[in-house]
């Protein structure tokens, strides 16, 4: 059974037994970090949804007006102008057929892949490496288009995806315990709104069932989005 670090225990000791404003909760967690690296400001969500209804599926993203402060790898499969937008975009990598194969092999060295419908026809095929990992191109979360470019700048400038679990859960990181209060409050409130635009049309009674706060290596803070 895994125990709890002393660091963790101590800034447990300050967590008041109560629903934390979003303000107030973002300057717990910037007053409690003690790691000796830039830890991730994370927001989860227990969504009221029936999790085994498919029409109750929630995904989607959202551009983050600060970035998520993490540097995005973003790899395009793409041929001819959009693969030349892409790479004039600013892409990692981007390919065609060579990028399929490679990506067959087992590399997944990135953290967004986009492809252009033509692509899809092949890109399909690679469901099980890219599944499980959450990096299927897909168009309900705009990475499956013949716009490449605008694209990969908006994946680059801070998209980021949101996907309920098997749990009804959704969890996403908003950005480094580094930036300001302000800009941390700005993007979450995005990641809420987005979240909470995305409640699918079958879905009854509350829908955003609790939200919790939390950082790397910090305790969760539940957090009150009513407003």
């Amino acid at each position: 059974m895994a125990t709890q670090s002393k660091r963790y225990r101590k800034i447990a000791k300050d967590v008041e037994d109560k629903v934390y404003d979003l303000a107030e909760a973002m300057r717990f967690l910037k007053a409690h970090t003690s790691a000796k690296f830039d830890e991730t400001a994370e927001l989860a969500i227990r969504l009221g949804v029936d999790t085994k209804k498919s029409d109750q599926t929630v995904r989607g993203t959202v551009g983050l007006p600060h970035g998520t402060g993490k540097s995005i790898r973003v790899v395009v499969f793409a041929a001819g102008a959009a693969a030349d937008a892409a790479r004039a975009a600013g892409a990692d990598v981007v390919g065609n057929d060579d990028l399929i194969e490679k990506v067959k092999g087992g590399w997944t060295e990135f953290d967004i892949a986009i492809a252009t419908p033509d692509a899809m026809k092949e890109v399909r095929k690679l469901g099980k490496v890219l599944g499980p990992r959450g990096l299927m191109p897909n168009p309900k979360t705009g990475t499956v288009t013949d716009d490449t470019a605008a694209a990969v700048r908006e994946s680059k400038a801070g998209r980021v995806e949101f996907r309920m679990d098997k749990a009804g859960n959704v969890q996403v990181p908003f950005g480094k315990l580094s930036f300001d209060e302000g800009k941390l409050l700005e993007n979450v409130k995005s990641i809420i709104s987005a979240v909470a635009a995305a409640r699918p049309a079958a879905t009854k009674g509350v829908f955003i069932k609790r939200c919790t706060l939390s950082s790397t290596m910090g305790v969760g803070l539940r957090v009150d989005v009513r407003d």
